[in-house]
């Protein structure tokens, strides 16, 4: 008897074998003389060598249709095994492109086979802008799902391989960025403030790694304050609720752009929080940077609301969106 072992590396498990392992038993029968045996990321199969060899140009065919299209159905899985070993390609016409064509908007995969998505047209343009562009501004209400989606594009960077950290921030308006008054060391300090950050990473990031991530400093969550003097760089920067940064600290943030990084700044121009002798630095920072070669905006919209209904009828009654 013959084993072939295939070790899982760029395809999420759970997501490969589908709901309840659907098309993990669908791969199995259609093999009943080997004996397939799957354990996290690594697969095994044991039997005749020619049915072994069938069973790897199969298994890399669904592979290749997962990385393709990021997504998997009964009818694709049925298709490669039973037909070819090469992916079924959908006729546009067909409720299954449909599928294939939202699914390649997965950013990133999260614990679970979760599938976190740009579910909007300026969420998908956020995608697209990251690529082009060094430094983003997404512009928005709230539940536009621009801090999210900027979270989602930062992880799957550095999953990616394609930079060494991630660091969030965003200003502690509420304590006037002097947080001495607060009971617990720093970290309890701040947390509250950044607390939406860590709510996106716990989605997209299994809670062991993530907790390894934030004690080797990986991730690193932080008051905008703590920015200042430092140059960021090999890294993804996120500021998140920038319309509550001064004019001075805006400036300070963006400066502090290094040759290899990538700054993604996210702010809601109708929930200024700062001071009333304070002004916001975003508007400003939006005006005189615009035409800059390199540095793309973005304004979302109601339309880019993703939570319940009734947040898009609450915003229209503030009259925050039109």
């Amino acid at each position: 008897m013959n084993e072939l072992k295939i070790t899982l590396e760029a395809v999420n498990p759970a997501v490969l074998w589908g709901p309840n392992n659907e098309y993990f038993e669908l791969i199995k029968r259609s093999f009943p003389k080997l004996k397939v045996v799957a354990r996290g990321n690594e697969v095994k199969a044991i039997g005749d060598e020619k049915e072994l060899t069938i069973f790897n140009e199969k298994l890399t065919a669904i592979i290749e249709h997962l990385d393709k299209y990021q997504n998997l159905s009964t009818n694709d899985v049925s298709a490669i095994l039973g037909e070819s070993a090469r992916p079924v390609v959908k006729s546009e016409n067909t409720e299954g492109a449909d599928v294939a064509n939202s699914s390649s908007e997965v950013i990133v995969f999260g614990p679970n086979g979760i599938m976190v998505k740009a579910r909007t047209d300026n969420q998908r343009r956020m995608v697209g802008s990251i690529i082009k562009n060094d430094v983003l501004f997404a512009i928005g209400p709230a539940g536009t799902g621009k801090t999210y989606t900027a979270v989602a594009l930062a992880v799957r960077a550095l999953k990616n391989k394609e930079i060494k950290r991630i660091i969030l921030t965003r200003p502690a308006v509420e304590a006037g960025e002097n947080l001495g008054f607060l009971p617990g060391d720093l970290k309890e300090k701040i947390d509250p403030y950044l607390r939406p950050l860590y709510d996106a990473l716990d989605d997209m990031i299994p809670a062991d790694k993530l907790k390894t991530y934030l004690e080797n400093r990986t991730i690193e969550i932080a008051p905008l304050a703590f920015m200042r003097g430092r140059t960021l760089d090999n890294c993804f920067v996120i500021l998140d609720e920038a319309q509550n940064a001064t004019d001075m600290q805006l400036k300070m943030f963006l400066t502090r752009l290094g040759p290899s990084a990538k700054f993604i700044v996210t702010g809601d121009v109708t929930q200024i929080d700062l001071p009333k002798k304070q002004q916001s630095g975003l508007h400003n920072a939006l005006r005189i940077l615009d035409g800059i070669k390199g540095i793309d905006v973005i304004y979302l919209s109601g339309k880019d609301v993703v939570r319940h209904k009734l947040v898009v009828k609450i915003l229209e009654a503030y009259g925050d969106i039109q």
